[in-house]
């Protein structure tokens, strides 16, 4: 050991000593700081010496490996030693030897099956413990997820009850409306229907005599030539009074239709007289009722009619009532005068329907409004004093004639709606 701090230019202090022994028992009387001795005689003598105060520094300052020797050229001496260390190593006496009188010494070793058995008793419940945080941590996410979507649903279905809530309270509304609209239609048409009946029996009455006295003006025209009546000639009159009377009775007639048909609108009520109608002839109908108002909204009406198409069976005017909505709807939907109307009848042999085709070209439904046309008080066209009724008292007849009403419609370009009714059977007559 002197040698190698010698070599190593130590520059501290030295204690020389004889022996190992005589250099511990300085370090334990406190004369020196280090005592720099092997380790293995260094903790065979402190726990000999029983010098309890001293504590080894596990630092090796140099390593030397212990040999054995013999005189140079003694081979045979070598050999035996070699063949004997050999034996000993190959049946484990060696290592007995070793652990006995030098391994007890030696400072024990940490070794890898002891890290990894301490290992597991500290990182194993530590994992564990994570795991649990992790997997109570996902489910309380899991169960905020959970809240969150109930809480999202909660606040989408109440939104939708005072959304509904809203709507209640504007049919209430509505519906008082329309009560003192029913009140105030039958009072009116109790007043038209009566000079309407008056006019109704006085003009049939009127051609009669214009017929019965035809006769005797044309002899006397004959006689004296043409005359005056009512400031013009006789000739022309003559030609003009039955028109007129027809145009009078015609219109008594109209009237007297939209008295009803206000009627209806006010409240439903059964379906009438059923017969067999041909739905070419009330289309035909509706358009010349509804005739004023397609030409002042567009100019350009297609009609088509399906030849030979079989009768329905049901109220002609109650289908009249529906035909003329349609078109009137449609009217309302066109932009601009240049857009256009199609109107078309067919047949479907093979389901035995007719069908009716109402398309316009006009500004469209909205997907969200497109499944609530035909409910009672829902319209678009509040603004302009749409009561939400033309499609409901429509749809209502419909399906009192066993038919069906069919909306497609794109916003921007146009609706076509589709009139489903059943033909009328052999042995309905």
């Amino acid at each position: 050991m002197h040698d190698l701090l010698k070599k190593r230019n130590f520059s501290g202090t030295l204690h020389l000593t004889s022996t190992p022994a005589d250099a511990l028992r300085l370090l334990a009387a406190g004369q020196t700081d280090y005592a720099i001795v092997a380790i293995v005689p260094g903790m065979y003598l402190i726990r000999e010496l029983k010098l309890t105060n001293l504590f080894p520094v596990l630092r090796n300052v140099a390593t030397h490996r212990y040999g054995y020797a013999v005189k140079k050229g003694d081979a045979e001496l070598l050999s035996r030693f070699n063949e004997g260390l050999a034996i000993l190593r190959k049946t484990g006496q060696y290592d007995q030897i070793y652990n006995k009188w030098l391994g007890v010494l030696e400072p024990e070793q940490i070794q890898w099956r002891s890290v990894i058995k301490y290992g597991a008793v500290v990182v194993l419940p530590l994992i564990i413990l994570l795991g649990g945080f992790a997997l109570w941590s996902r489910t309380l996410h899991r169960q905020v997820a959970l809240r969150t979507v109930d809480l999202t649903r909660e606040i989408t279905e109440r939104k939708h009850a005072e959304e509904e809530l809203r709507r209640n309270q504007q049919q209430l509304v509505q519906a008082d409306k329309l009560a003192a609209l029913g009140v105030l239609v039958s009072g009116v048409a109790h007043e038209i229907n009566n000079p309407t009946g008056l006019i109704l029996l006085d003009v049939p009455l009127l051609k009669r005599a214009q017929s019965d006295t035809a006769q005797i003006l044309d002899e006397y025209q004959a006689e004296h030539g043409d005359f005056t009546i009512g400031g013009l000639p006789y000739s022309e009159m003559r030609i003009e009074i039955p028109r007129i009377l027809d145009g009078m009775l015609d219109s008594a007639k109209r009237i007297k239709r939209i008295v009803n048909d206000l009627k209806d609108f006010a409240r439903r009520d059964d379906l009438g007289i059923k017969q067999r109608v041909n739905l070419n002839d009330v289309v035909q109908t509706a358009l010349r009722l509804v005739d004023p108002t397609v030409r002042k909204t567009t100019g350009r009406l297609q009609v088509e009619y399906a030849a030979a198409l079989p009768p329905v069976w049901g109220n002609s005017q109650r289908i009249e009532q529906v035909v003329i909505n349609l078109i009137l709807n449609a009217c309302q939907a066109l932009p601009d005068y240049d857009k256009g109307i199609y109107i078309s009848t067919r047949h479907n042999s093979a389901t035995g329907h007719a069908i009716l085709t109402v398309h316009d070209e006009g500004i469209g439904i909205s997907p969200e409004n497109l499944a609530r046309l035909t409910d009672p008080f829902f319209t678009t066209k509040r603004e302009s004093g749409g009561t939400g009724l033309g499609l409901s008292v429509s749809d209502g007849i419909v399906k009192e004639h066993g038919g069906q009403l069919y909306f497609d419609s794109t916003p921007g370009r146009g609706t076509t709606v589709t009139l489903v009714i059943s033909v009328a059977s052999e042995e309905q007559t």
